[in-house]
């Protein structure tokens, strides 16, 4: 490993030595499965005590910058950057703001339109059969009757992060993982097994697939919001009694 480091200014210890390998690791120096030199090597390269690199290590690991692993072959090891940090930390924020039922809706309705449209500009072929892979599931699944309500909304909630990725921003696909796999599960579900329901949801999800196959932007963005609205109306009124 050729990567090296400079030494600490003296009212910055901590900090720097965590600014340091935090840049390595962004900038490509550092790459996913390399292993960092050893605490007592980096506590020499720092010039600083083993407790401070100890420090700086655990704060780049809780930012999913490094995995530390012990025993005799452990270590700290570069991780492959994603947006699990991201939605974990939005999911947080989310959730001590109070989020209303109301404001989710509006930020879907907002969000989810614009990923929609983008995906309809920018799907690949092989992004299409993906999309058309999961209605298949869903349509089989749909068959055998509500029983299987269950894994039809978790194909739901794949069809929409799937979406995202084809818009490609990983900044939307992080916010809607946030809100599909954390926000919305935290609600109950028991009015949604309703084979009316599921099948209105199944040729919501299978229009606006087939609108992003073919390009249609506007239509994507009109039925990702329509979708959105419908769904939420029943969420609230299975959630809330009405």
């Amino acid at each position: 490993m050729n990567v090296t480091f400079k030494k600490h200014k003296p009212n910055r210890i901590f900090q720097h030595v965590v600014d340091e390998i935090q840049a390595a690791i962004l900038e490509g120096r550092l790459k996913p499965g390399d292993q960092l030199p050893s605490e007592m090597k980096l506590k020499d390269m720092f010039d600083t005590s083993r407790g401070t690199i100890r420090e700086a290590l655990r704060v780049l690991e809780q930012k999913g910058l490094i995995d530390i692993k012990i025993g005799v072959t452990g270590g700290a090891v570069v991780k492959k950057i994603d947006t699990r940090q991201i939605t974990e930390g939005l999911n947080l924020l989310v959730q001590s703001q109070n989020v209303s039922f109301e404001q989710l809706v509006e930020f879907r309705e907002a969000v989810e339109g614009i990923v929609a449209a983008l995906a309809a500009e920018r799907a690949t072929p092989k992004d299409v059969r993906y999309l058309r892979k999961l209605m298949d599931e869903a349509d089989k699944l749909l068959q055998e009757g509500s029983k299987h309500w269950t894994k039809l909304l978790e194909i739901d909630v794949k069809l929409h992060i799937a979406i995202s990725e084809v818009a490609g921003n990983p900044v939307f696909v992080a916010v809607l993982r946030m809100v599909h796999e954390n926000i919305l599960d935290s609600f109950e579900w028991f009015d949604l097994g309703n084979s009316h329901v599921l099948e209105e949801n199944f040729q919501d999800m299978a229009q606006l697939v087939e609108a992003i196959a073919n390009g249609r932007a506007t239509e994507a963005r009109s039925l990702a919001c329509y979708h959105v609205r419908r769904f939420h109306d029943y969420l609230k009124r299975g959630t809330m009694g009405n």
